[in-house]
């Protein structure tokens, strides 16, 4: 028997982007010694780690560029309904976000091109691949 206070939540995507990076032969054993030795449980977790401790030693650079280039930070999902209202109200969007950009499936490729100016993602930019092309000319 359902409770009445449950509801179903939308479904939840993924929260990273696969990267691929090269490394010297050198570099790749002492991470691979690092992990035999019980320093970290894998490759990837020496590697997240090591990113990790750069993004902390550079937050005060970080947080001063996302205030000066406002940007919106983290998660940004635009759906159907905020677009529709901005080209409702006459306006362009220009976009500009530090994370993930997520563009709703329902957002058509004219709708996207009649309301979004501008576009800048450091991160991904989730969307259907009609979508991007509709954007191609005005992503940054």
């Amino acid at each position: 028997m359902a409770k009445d206070n449950v509801r179903q939540l939308k479904p939840r995507g993924p929260d990273s982007e696969k990267i691929t990076i090269n490394l010297g032969y050198v570099d790749l054993g002492q991470i691979d010694l690092l992990v035999d030795e019980g320093f970290y449980s894998n490759r990837t977790d020496f590697i997240r780690t090591a990113i990790r401790n750069q993004i902390e030693r550079h937050a005060d650079v970080v947080h001063k560029a996302v205030t000066r280039h406002s940007l919106d930070l983290g998660l940004r999902v635009l759906d159907r309904q905020e677009l529709e209202a901005a080209q409702a109200a006459g306006e362009q969007l220009d976009l500009r976000v530090l994370g993930l950009l997520t563009i709703a499936p329902d957002v058509s490729a004219a709708l996207a091109r009649a309301t979004i100016a501008s576009l800048t993602v450091l991160g991904a930019l989730h969307a259907s691949a009609e979508v991007k092309a509709a954007l191609a000319d005005r992503i940054r």
